[in-house]
Parts: structure tokens; C-alpha cells; sequence
């Protein structure tokens, strides 16, 4: 965060907006994109890491074959 936080205010001195750095703006959009995806996934099920490994091998065609991509 910003060390130095500035407001924009009303004519009666009530803050009605924040000014923040772009940097700063846009790290706080990515957080924001995050949790909603963490909101949205919530209701998923799992899956274990083994499962997952061997998801992962299927895609990547890291199963028992053996590739020749340098890529692993």
C-alpha cells in the first residue's frame, strides 16, 4: 500500500474518493479478479496431488512414454 494515502473530498470535507498510484491500482484489481475467482470455485471438489499428477502427465504426454521435448 501506499504510504502516503491522499483523498478527494466533498465541499463539506467528507472523503469521497482515494488516489492511488496505477502500480498500486492495478495490483489491487488482480486481487480483487483473484478472490473472485476463489469465490466462484468455492463449491468445487477436490482433487488429490497424485490425481493431479497424473492429470497433468495425460496433457503434457509425460505419461510412460518418454519424450523427447526438452520441455518436462
Amino acid at each position: 500500500m501506499s504510504a502516503v494515502e491522499q483523498h478527494v473530498v466533498d465541499e463539506n470535507g467528507n472523503k469521497v474518493a482515494v488516489i492511488l498510484p496505477l502500480t498500486e491500482y492495478q495490483h489491487l484489481k488482480e486481487d480483487l479478479h483473484d478472490l473472485a475467482m476463489v469465490a466462484e470455485r468455492r463449491d468445487e471438489g477436490t482433487i488429490s496431488l497424485a490425481e493431479l499428477k497424473k492429470t497433468r502427465d495425460v496433457i503434457h504426454g509425460h505419461g510412460n512414454i518418454r519424450s523427447n521435448s526438452k520441455e518436462r
